[in-house]
């Protein structure tokens, strides 16, 4: 009976969900998570997010890279320094879901997200 009262869903093709998890697998790390927190809320050199995430520079930069390659950061060069911001808006509906989940701060909050 619960068969019939199923509603049909249109599926995601197995290629786009190998895409997506890739593209998961990339963010599935703390310090990666807390920069798209930070990058969710403006720009930021490699410098401010490794003091951020207690990180030496050059494992900010291997991050980073990381997020740009999976096209999820853009970066800007002014003079000598570069400025990574967020080229992928659904990252905020992604950080909004682990806020919710996980804790977060304001962004939860404001997203009419509960914090656990």
């Amino acid at each position: 009976m619960l068969d019939t009262q199923r509603k049909t869903r249109r599926l995601t093709s197995l290629a786009s969900l190998g895409q997506a998890a890739e593209c998961l697998r990339t963010l599935a790390h703390p310090h990666r998570l807390r920069i798209v927190q930070m990058l969710l809320d403006g720009r930021y050199t490699v410098g401010e997010l490794a003091d951020a995430c207690e990180i030496p520079s050059h494992m900010a930069s291997e991050h980073l890279r990381l997020m740009q390659r999976c096209g999820f950061l853009d970066v800007a060069k002014e003079g000598r320094r570069a400025y990574y911001t967020i080229a992928e808006p659904h990252l905020a509906n992604i950080m909004a879901c682990i806020e919710a989940r996980f804790g977060g701060g304001a962004r939860a909050a404001r997203s009419g997200g509960t914090t656990r």
